[in-house]
């Protein structure tokens, strides 16, 4: 591993190119893998940024940061950069990632250790302090339908963490029946 004032002096020189992509700097490691480095990015979009973090915006970053790290010369000599964005495993610790959460599943562990699950359906920043409004969802029992409750406001300062949990309940193969009553209603 290299040393932590090394990936600080990366993020130095990285983060005004990054900034000037629009996105924010959300990481910066640096680490050796053999006889060369390795300088990992991770990037994200701000909190009001309505579009993803597409592989066109990765790329146009990844050539800023490159041009950064070459002109600056704060890697001795060869290295591997790579650049990315957080990933769905990220955990939620700000209120911009809860922003880009909306309308997906989450599990929240509050300060005083509870957890709540259920849809994150809104951030609300209208108030003194800035909350998330939580559906709690209680999965169904074998075959049945979850169970879902009233919307819960919990105030961010009373959020230690959160994660999103990958929602697989809308894929899988088309059953046969829809699929001929779709065809059904169509004229030929």
């Amino acid at each position: 591993m290299v040393a932590p004032a090394h990936a600080d002096r990366v993020r130095h020189v990285v983060e005004p190119a990054v900034v000037g992509q629009g996105l924010v700097l959300e990481d910066v490691t640096v680490r050796r893998a053999g006889a060369r480095s390795v300088v990992e990015v991770v990037l994200d979009v701000t909190e009001d940024d309505e579009g993803g973090l597409d592989l066109d915006r990765v790329a146009d970053a990844t050539r800023a940061v490159s041009d950064a790290l070459d002109a600056a010369d704060v890697i001795t000599g060869e290295y591997t950069l790579d650049v990315m964005s957080p990933g769905v495993d990220r955990p939620l610790t700000e209120r911009r990632h809860f922003t880009h959460a909306v309308g997906h599943l989450l599990t929240v562990t509050l300060a005083d250790g509870r957890t709540l699950a259920g849809r994150l359906t809104e951030v609300d920043r209208t108030g003194p302090d800035d909350a998330i409004v939580v559906v709690p969802v209680t999965p169904g029992r074998k075959g049945r339908k979850p169970v879902v409750g009233e919307p819960v406001r919990v105030p961010l300062s009373d959020v230690r963490r959160g994660r999103v949990e990958v929602d697989l309940s809308g894929i899988g193969p088309v059953d046969d029946d829809e699929a001929d009553g779709a065809a059904a209603g169509e004229e030929s």
